[in-house]
């Protein structure tokens, strides 16, 4: 199965360091790996409205929901592209991953089936020097992939706060080159051992 990169851009600023960080990464993917491109402030999605005791979802059509539900579905590759807000993924990753919630339960769409053995990846720009304070992003990327039974290729992370410093770091950059060369595993809990 030929391969296609859905990058979910999660910056509320455009061409900013996690961007540019997940464009470094891009590069290095063979020509005629398919990419796609959505930023989610270009396409806001509405708020999540929780409605699973109250009545079915309906398949969105026609709006920013409608278009990233189908770019969703047709990647083998999701890759979302957040800097770390707050120690975690932005607002507008986390209203995406909400809507997930409703794409579970949206009749006939059997989300969870045709998401399961694709493969999410995460990139981030942080301020901090150290990594570890991305973990609770990592955490919530590595869980969701889990639950849908997805394979995780871990969180790309390089260093920037000002637009374009990023660039600077240059142990980001050269893991950029080799970050989607890698076999990603299947996404565990914990809790869970690797079979």
């Amino acid at each position: 199965m030929a391969r296609d990169f859905l990058f979910v851009l999660g910056s509320s600023r455009a061409d900013g360091n996690t961007e540019m960080l997940a464009h470094k990464a891009a590069e290095q993917l063979p020509a005629g790996v398919g990419q796609r491109w959505i930023s989610l402030a270009e396409h806001p999605l509405p708020d999540f409205e929780d409605l699973r005791h109250d009545s079915d979802h309906v398949r969105p059509e026609g709006d920013a929901a409608a278009l990233l539900l189908d770019a969703t579905l047709a990647a083998t590759d999701l890759v979302i592209a957040s800097p770390l807000y707050w120690y975690s993924v932005s607002a507008h990753v986390k209203r995406y991953l909400d809507h997930w919630s409703g794409w579970l339960r949206t009749p006939g769409l059997d989300f969870k089936r045709r998401m399961a053995g694709r493969t999410l990846w995460g990139v981030t720009a942080l301020a901090h020097e150290e990594e570890e304070v991305a973990d609770p992003l990592v955490t919530t990327l590595n869980h969701s992939a889990a639950y849908l039974g997805m394979r995780f290729g871990g969180v790309l992370l390089g260093n920037g706060s000002k637009p374009g410093d990023v660039l600077n770091d240059t142990a980001a950059l050269a893991r950029a080159k080799t970050f989607f060369a890698q076999e990603p595993p299947l996404a565990r809990y914990p809790y869970e051992t690797a079979a």
